[in-house]
């Protein structure tokens, strides 16, 4: 029996006390919302209203001002491990429902936290201070000497120092870190920065901005060299107010005064759902500007907009797929795996790593990789009415350039062209006139990059590169043509008694072509005055036979050639000599060749058969021989220019 009422005794005083702690918050005397100097608050238990929240969050309140909504306190505040805390503004929910996690919307000193026995001090001058258990200055208002009579924590959330007419001194929402409240100006010269993450306040160094131009309106950018525009709807005209411009969060929208000022309607607005009761503008740290709800039922935050979204989607965001990855629809992926891999496979949108990191030490190993159908959220013209090669060939002579990206209109051959120096997340996009090129590494011993790749010369590389080829080339061509030369002359030594016998009779044989007197070929040519082009062993001209025959004449000029190009020429005859005159090139083909603008074409006849020439006289024969000209052709010319 008595271990009966002991156990009820033990029940009853656990439940007082789970009562009793439940109702903590509402059990603390809350501040007072204003205080008059000198005052100074010490960061430690002896504040009065000291609560530890459900999410592991400490909040010590120095100042409050509950009403019958959502109220707000300022104080010091710190998440997790309180090794750290922040002098900072929060909401701590209404009288009756403690939230279970306080609402930062402001903090003096986030990217440099105080530690326990802190102190927080109003002067007798008038400045508010922040100092470190050490007495290291933290932070300051630097309002010493402006007749501050005292500190006000309002309704709406602002934090002031007022003087002794009760005027604004210097307020919290001229200095805003990452959110905006309800009524709170956004205005030209300030930005909106997010903290690293929830339990790193620490702002992100400039990597994400949000701010007001009088030429612009709002803008959303990401920090490179130069700042990389996501979020930038439109231009505006000239300027109507001497105010200077601002975007003001109000119940229903987010009001764009750019050109004109209040008392009159915004230049723009973003609509938002209204607040039922109270509402938090956040810059996150993915670059989305998204609106928090206070809901009653659930006592808690709702997101209940996502403010930039609407006009740009999902995949400009910037970070939405890490550095080099690629947003389709929300899905993240790598560019091709031969240059690029995931950071982490399980988390894509973490972004990609290159496989070979790019140095500029090894500029000539650095190739450019086409992306097809891939766009990027950002453009900024670096060159203007250019075309694609140049704008390729500038991204690989400047080591910092990541990417070469051109745009066109109407004509691919004129466009402008944005060489990033910082790649963030790229997008799949179709019918769109953009092309992307990424900047990747390649080993020195790697084969030849695909078609999708472009060749990456550098200067220094280049200087080399040609000096190796002209100094191979020269000695290989001097001791080919020795060779050749050599092997001729002992040739030429053993057949000259033969082909001296032969020479009389080569009209007589029926494959031969047609042989003319330098006389005869000079007459054609009006003296070799109508200049077809130059090839090997020297010019070609344009003839006309006695009998009205249209025939291009070879003139001999330099005996003395390269072999290369004395077997391009006898390549060019075969290909002019072949049985099939539907395979024999025109004139205009020939010239082509003979300049190096073609090549002979493959798998060639050589057999040479041609129709039987007309029988030539023994005297005709001779005068042809004693000839130091002839035309390339047959008897049976090629096909017409």
């Amino acid at each position: 029996m008595n271990l009966g009422r002991g156990l009820c005794c033990i029940f009853a005083y656990l439940l007082i006390l789970l009562i009793s702690s439940s109702n903590s918050i509402k059990a603390q005397r809350l501040p007072d919302p204003i205080a008059n100097l000198p005052i100074s608050w010490a960061n430690n238990r002896s504040i009065d209203y000291s609560v530890n929240f459900t999410d592991g969050s400490t909040v010590r309140s120095i100042l409050a001002n509950p009403f019958f909504g959502p109220f707000f306190g300022c104080g010091f505040y710190c998440n997790g491990n309180c090794d750290n805390f922040l002098f900072a503004v929060f909401i701590l929910g209404t009288v009756d429902n403690p939230i279970t996690s306080p609402q930062v919307v402001w903090s003096a000193n986030r990217n440099n936290p105080v530690r326990e026995n802190a102190t927080l001090q109003l002067t007798p001058e008038g400045d508010l201070i922040l100092q470190d258990v050490d007495a290291t200055l933290v932070w300051s208002t630097n309002t010493a000497g402006k007749s501050v009579a005292g500190l006000n924590m309002t309704q709406t959330g602002n934090l002031v120092l007022f003087d002794i007419n009760n005027r604004t001194v210097w307020q919290s929402f001229d200095h805003p870190t990452d959110s905006l409240l309800l009524g709170q100006k956004l205005v030209e010269g300030q930005r909106l920065t997010p903290s690293v993450s929830e339990l790193n306040w620490t702002d992100q160094g400039g990597l994400f901005s949000l701010f007001v131009t009088a030429s612009h309106g709002l803008i959303a950018s990401i920090g490179s060299n130069p700042p990389q525009v996501y979020y930038n709807p439109a231009n505006w005209g000239p300027k109507q107010s001497k105010e200077a411009s601002y975007a003001k969060f109000l119940n229903g929208s987010l009001a764009l005064f750019i050109l004109s000022a209040e008392p009159k309607w915004p230049d723009d607005e973003i609509t938002v759902p209204p607040a039922s009761s109270s509402q938090v503008m956040k810059f996150g740290s993915d670059g989305h500007l998204r609106i928090y709800d206070w809901t009653e039922e659930e006592v808690d935050w709702k997101e209940v907009a996502d403010l930039l979204t609407g006009d740009i989607g999902e995949c400009e965001y910037p970070m939405v797929c890490g550095n080099y990855g690629i947003c389709s629809k929300g899905e993240c992926s790598c560019p091709e795996a031969k240059y690029f891999r995931p950071i982490l496979e399980r988390q894509p949108n973490l972004g990609c790593s290159q496989v070979t990191p790019l140095s500029c030490g090894a500029s000539q190993n650095h190739i450019l990789l086409e992306l097809k159908d891939i766009t990027y959220f950002s453009f900024t013209s670096d060159l203007t009415l250019t075309d694609m090669e140049t704008c390729k060939q500038a991204c690989l002579n400047n080591c910092s350039c990541k990417a070469a990206l051109f745009q066109y209109g109407d004509n691919s051959s004129s466009g402008s062209c944005f060489l990033p120096s910082q790649l963030f997340s790229l997008m799949e996009k179709t019918q769109y006139n953009s092309s992307a090129f990424l900047k990747v590494q390649i080993s020195p011993i790697a084969q030849t990059p695909t078609s999708k790749a472009s060749p990456t010369p550098s200067p220094s590389g280049k200087k080399k590169g040609w000096s190796a080829v002209i100094l191979g080339s020269s000695l290989g061509a001097f001791f080919g043509v020795f060779l050749i030369i050599s092997i001729c002359v002992v040739l030429l030594r053993k057949k000259r008694d033969i082909e001296e016998d032969e020479d009389d009779y080569l009209d007589e044989l029926p494959w031969m072509p047609t042989r003319f007197s330098f006389k005869d070929l000079k007459a054609a040519t009006e003296d070799f005055s109508r200049k077809l082009g130059q090839g090997g062993f020297g010019s070609v001209f344009k003839g006309t036979l006695s009998n009205g025959t249209k025939v291009a004449v070879k003139r001999f000029e330099d005996l003395q050639l390269h072999v290369a190009e004395a077997m391009e020429v006898m390549k060019v005859a075969a290909w002019c000599l072949q049985s099939n005159f539907n395979k024999r090139p025109s004139m205009s083909v020939v010239e082509k060749v003979l300049e190096g603008v073609m090549d002979v074409e493959p798998n060639l006849d050589y057999s040479f058969t041609t129709l039987p020439p007309p029988q030539m006289t023994t005297k005709t024969h001779k005068e042809a021989v004693l000839g130091v000209s002839a035309p390339i052709l047959p008897s049976v010319l090629s096909g017409p220019r």
